[in-house]
This record gives structure tokens, sequence and C-alpha cells, in this order.
């Protein structure tokens, strides 16, 4: 999956709020930013900081950054109107969109350094452990991530018994829940998982965690060494989860936040390296569309 143009992206996401921006717009009294969990909060905080400053100086209101501590609290906060953007998962978004279709809308996707925007999801475990592939981990304990996650739960929920031939709960030991990419990491690292998954883009160099991604960010937190852990899965290509904005906000409020968010690689490519999760091209234009069959696939999967 690749944009064959990204250059002017940040233009063309502005002209699509454009005609919006026309109408009488209300006044807002704070911004709220959700940031879905995959790390711990401090650091998920910390990374996001200069985009909270950013956005405060762009609107002229206090913002704040919110970090729930699981993938429901940024999923719930939208829903109910008590946060006005948030970088979502695919799956994440669905399950929003399947609750109210009229609560949020995709704006933004990130781009990865060679032009696609998608990710995988990879199984991995302990070099040491003697687990080198998906089938020597028959009877192994095994973690997802977050139920409300792509790549921790629904896509390797859908690819791993096709692979497999039979349900992970039928192939693995003892089935669970980490509660997110980070604890998968670490619980692997650490010895108290046998296999788990998280995501990364695929690009760059496995011993540096890719280029972005789950594994990238607990790289540069010193939590792990690659070299220690072992790849054993990979799932096919997810498309990138959407930055998206609560749709009743004041349409000039999104037309400036949606042209910030789209040209800040290029304006500060330090702070879009620890919004975005690591190395990235840039940002460009997404619509439903793009996740319609992720929508029906957790309509089929999960239900909600």
């Amino acid at each position: 999956m690749k944009f064959t143009k990204l250059v002017l992206a940040g233009a063309v996401a502005v002209a699509a709020f454009a005609g919006a921006a026309q109408a009488q717009d209300k006044q807002i009294e704070e911004f709220r930013i959700g940031l879905l969990g995959g790390e711990n909060a401090q650091d998920r905080l910390r990374s996001n900081e200069c985009l909270r400053e950013k956005v405060e100086d762009l609107l002229g209101v206090p913002t704040k950054l919110f970090a729930p501590a699981d993938y429901n609290g940024v999923i719930e906060g939208l829903l109910g109107g008590n946060l006005d953007m948030a970088w979502l998962g695919a799956s994440g978004y669905a399950k929003v969109y399947l609750e109210d279709p009229d609560a949020v809308e995709p704006v933004l996707v990130k781009i990865n350094t060679d032009g696609s925007y998608g990710y995988h999801s990879f199984g991995f475990a302990r070099r040491d452990s003697g687990i080198e592939t998906l089938e020597d981990a028959k009877g192994a304990d095994f973690a997802f991530g977050d139920p409300n996650s792509t790549s921790g739960y629904l896509i390797p929920s859908i690819e791993m018994p096709e692979a497999l031939g039979m349900p992970v709960e039928e192939f693995f030991g003892d089935v669970s829940f980490s509660g997110g990419h980070e604890q998968s990491i670490i619980g692997v690292y650490n010895g108290d998982i046998d296999v788990s998954i998280s995501w990364a883009d695929g690009l760059g160099n496995w011993e540096d965690g890719y280029n972005s991604g789950a594994f990238r960010k607990a790289v540069d937190a010193g939590l792990v060494d690659m070299t220690e852990l072992v790849q054993v899965w990979k799932s096919e290509v997810i498309p990138e989860g959407p930055i998206v904005v609560r749709k009743d906000l004041p349409s000039r409020v999104k037309l400036d936040v949606v042209a910030l968010m789209a040209s800040l690689e290029s304006m500060d490519p330090e702070c879009a390296y620890g919004v975005m999760a690591g190395e990235i091209k840039g940002m460009a234009p997404i619509d439903h569309s793009a996740y319609t069959s992720i929508v029906e696939a957790r309509r089929r999967t999960i239900g909600e």
C-alpha cells in the first residue's frame, strides 16, 4: 500500500476542510488529545509534550494530554466527547465507528519511510527459548496484547488460526492478554511470556526495532536488546490506523489541527519521531473508505 504522491500532503489535508471552515464556528475552551496505550503513561506523555505545546500555541486554548491505562480509555473518551483528537489503531477506529459513526472522522495517516502506510504484527520469542518458528511454539504460553489492538489482537486472531490450522487456544498452552505492546515486549524479554505479538513497520533492521513501531519505542527507551529476541511470525500488511478528530469540533479548529499534524514531520522531525513512534516520511490524508475492511473484520470477529 503506497501513496504515489506524498508531496504537498499537508496542503491537500488543509484543502479537505477549507469549504467547511467557511461556516460560523463556535469557540472551544480547551483541546484534549488522547494517547493510545502501548507504552507506559509517563513515556507517552513525554513523547507527546511537544505536540501539546504546538497545539496550545496554535489554538490559543489550554491543551491537555490524556494517557489512559488501555486502548478502551481513549475509545470511550472519544465516544463520550471527552477527547478531541487521537491516533487510533484501525481496530480501535472500527470500534468507535461501530458504536457511533458520527463520533469521529479519520483525517490523516502516517506514511512510512518507503512511502507505504501499512505495518505488520510480529510474533516473537526469546532467542534462547528454542522457539524459532510458530510451529515450534506448540504448547507454549502465548499472550495477545490489548483486545482493542489491531496488531495485538484482531489481525493475529484471524491470521494465526489460518496459519496453524486450528484455534490459537488449541495450539498454545495458556492464552492471555498482556495489556499492551510494551507489556508484551517486556514480558517475553523477561521470560514471563513464551510468545507474544507486537507491531512495527517492518522496514530497517530487526536489531533496531525496525524504523518505527512498538519495538523501536522499546529499544529507544532502553527496555530491550532486540538481538535477544527472535521473530517467529509476521502478518500480512495491516492498514495504518488514522489520526481522528471529534466530528462536531468547530471546522476552523479541525482545519488548523489537521494542518499542524500534516506538517509536523517537516516542521519538527524530532517531535514527529516521538509522536509517531519512530521514523516517518510524513502524513497524508485518509478517510473512512480506507478502513471498511477492518470495520467488517471487527464486526465479524469481535461483534462490536
